[in-house]
């Protein structure tokens, strides 16, 4: 059964672009051009990947972005965010919020293609190993099957992709990743331009995790990248 991708847009040019694109790879693809039928069709179908606009005519890809989180049926859906705008701002400010991707328009509706299979690779590892591992670093318990994660016994709120780059670090303690690889393993895909969408997972995990503004736990390794320090 093919996975079902949900693309917000209101450029309808846009959306036949991308719709065209994914169905050759094998998608099957549900559009909304608007915030209130993407909340609908969310609800209604509950999509493997959401390819969501920033800006939209009624709700944002913000609003949007909140709404999904803060269901837990839709929690755990990766979202990929297009938008305009090329200021870094946006871009945090979208990842803050939960998404797990980020594309500046005008895009490469291949590349598009190629971060959705990644995400849904991600998702499909995370299904496999849902049985598996509960790792405890410090403070930080993080539970594979369940997909939680502790601090002192506080339930986190992470992303999925945060999710998924801690396991990354709690399964290789003190180990030096580069950024190459904390985005493959991390984000699923290496591409040109990625690093600042990795530094910005990594700020983001680290106000979550750590206990003041200074890194005790994820720490950069200057020239290499980063690793999760045993205490």
């Amino acid at each position: 059964m093919s996975e079902r991708i949900l693309v917000v847009d209101d450029d309808r040019e846009i959306v036949r672009l991308v719709q065209s694109y994914l169905r050759q790879a094998g998608f099957e693809v549900l559009v909304a051009y608007d915030g209130e039928s993407a909340v609908h069709t969310l609800r209604r179908e509950q999509p493997d990947v959401l390819v969501l606009d920033l800006m939209l005519p009624d709700k944002d890809g913000w609003d949007i972005t909140r709404f999904v989180r803060s269901q837990e049926s839709l929690a755990a859906t990766p979202i990929i965010m297009l938008t305009a705008r090329v200021d870094d701002t946006d871009k945090i400010v979208g990842l803050e919020m939960g998404a797990d991707d980020y594309m500046t328009k005008p895009f490469n509706p291949r590349e598009l293609v190629a971060r959705v299979r990644a995400q849904l690779r991600r998702t499909r590892l995370g299904n496999l190993s849902s049985k598996g591992g509960v790792w405890q670093v410090g403070y930080l318990r993080l539970d594979v099957g369940r997909r939680e994660v502790s601090a002192d016994g506080r339930l986190l709120d992470l992303t999925p992709t945060e999710f998924d780059l801690l396991r990354v670090f709690m399964e290789n303690p003190g180990y030096a990743f580069t950024r190459d690889e904390l985005i493959e393993k991390g984000l699923g895909y290496t591409y040109a331009g990625l690093g600042r969408t990795l530094d910005s997972h990594i700020k983001n995990l680290r106000r979550k995790i750590e206990i003041d503004e200074r890194p005790h736990l994820i720490q950069t390794v200057y020239g290499i990248g980063y690793k999760l320090v045993v205490s």
